[in-house]
């Protein structure tokens, strides 16, 4: 309906899972948090399952973004990001640690922010050309 805010739906896929949470009411995207312990070697990868399951807005993808203390802290970064408005499966998180030292995380620590943007969904179409840089 007019007016109504948009609505992030979740499920919580197991007792270890956290609700996404927001750090102020202008936050940019939710937390998240990781469901289980890891430890993600130093220059190594990992993914850390939420225990999540989302219906996004309608309109919306989720974008899986890094937390900036973790970044900026302690080389941790997020890979592969894009949660498609159709996805139904664990939300995991690809954590990629880019220290010199193995990198710890508890069940409940905030691993990254999931951040709803808007989307369209054009058309493909093959052209002769397009019109050059300007």
């Amino acid at each position: 309906m007019p007016g109504d805010s948009p609505v992030l739906r979740f499920v919580k896929l197991s007792s270890k899972a956290f609700a996404p949470t927001k750090g102020s009411d202008k936050a940019a995207g939710f937390d998240l948090k990781s469901a289980y312990n890891y430890i993600i070697s130093a220059r190594g990868k990992e993914l850390i399952k939420t225990d999540l399951q989302i219906d996004l807005p309608e309109g919306c993808y989720g974008r899986i973004a890094p937390r900036s203390g973790l970044a900026w802290k302690n080389h941790i970064d997020v890979g592969a990001g894009v949660v498609d408005a159709d996805y139904r499966g664990n939300i995991g998180v690809v954590l990629f640690n880019h220290g010199s030292e193995d990198f710890v995380i508890k069940e409940g620590d905030r691993i990254a922010q999931l951040i709803c943007e808007r989307i369209l969904y054009p058309s493909v179409q093959e052209v002769e050309a397009i019109d050059s840089t300007k």
